[in-house]
């Protein structure tokens, strides 16, 4: 885990933040386990957790288990201090890319990883948006729920900012216009939205843009 992915997350590793937060998956919230890397115990019980979870006893349609366990890949990595050691406490058919890639979906920021726990971003899509850093990680995120991006393009999209492509012109060859957002307005407040964009001969957008910034200050 690098340094960069590891200031995304602001949480303790190994800690079920998400997974157990009711808004987000509701009555599994009372399921959710945590790792804790200073804990020998539980790091025993990080690497039961990986081996389980290498060995496909998790569905792909299952994504809050699929987090847990990306929470137990981070967690053992944290508590043996290496993807060697983790890997071998991991026992076989563990590699080191395998703890390597979900260990970084663990630390993607909170608010992507809510995204993932509730089915917006598929857990598949989530290892390769876990490739990149910082705001490229929001932004691919953000594009892969507003323009439906699968996972395919997903791993496209990474693949090709890593190779040195600007994550917005990455974005833009699949297809998917960055910042471009449908919102659902109360018909009063659509029509003064539209009344004033028109008296100012502006966008709608630019509004909503200027709207949303003050309201960003202000918080």
């Amino acid at each position: 885990m690098s340094e960069e992915s590891r200031a995304d997350r602001r949480s303790p590793v190994g800690e079920p933040v998400v997974r157990s937060d009711p808004a987000v998956t509701g009555d599994r919230a009372a399921e959710a386990v945590g790792f804790d890397p200073n804990d020998p115990d539980s790091v025993a019980e990080a690497a039961e957790t990986v081996a389980r979870f290498a060995a496909g006893d998790v569905g792909d349609d299952d994504n809050v288990l699929m987090l847990r366990g990306a929470a137990a890949c981070a967690a053992l990595v944290r508590g043996v201090g290496s993807y060697k050691e983790a890997v071998e406490r991991a026992g076989d058919g563990v590699s080191v890319a395998f703890i390597r890639k979900w260990a970084r979906v663990h630390d993607l920021p909170q608010a992507v990883r809510r995204q993932v726990a509730n089915g917006q971003i598929a857990p598949s899509a989530a290892k390769h948006v876990a490739r990149l850093g910082g705001r490229d990680r929001y932004l691919l995120a953000w594009a892969t729920i507003d323009g439906g991006l699968t996972v395919r393009e997903v791993r496209a999209v990474a693949s090709a900012v890593n190779d040195g492509a600007e994550v917005e012109g990455a974005v833009r060859d699949a297809g998917v216009e960055l910042g471009r957002l449908q919102v659902r307005l109360p018909a009063d407040t659509y029509v003064e939205l539209r009344r004033r964009a028109s008296m100012e001969t502006v966008e709608p957008g630019e509004i909503v843009a200027d709207a949303v910034d003050e309201y960003f200050d202000d918080g």
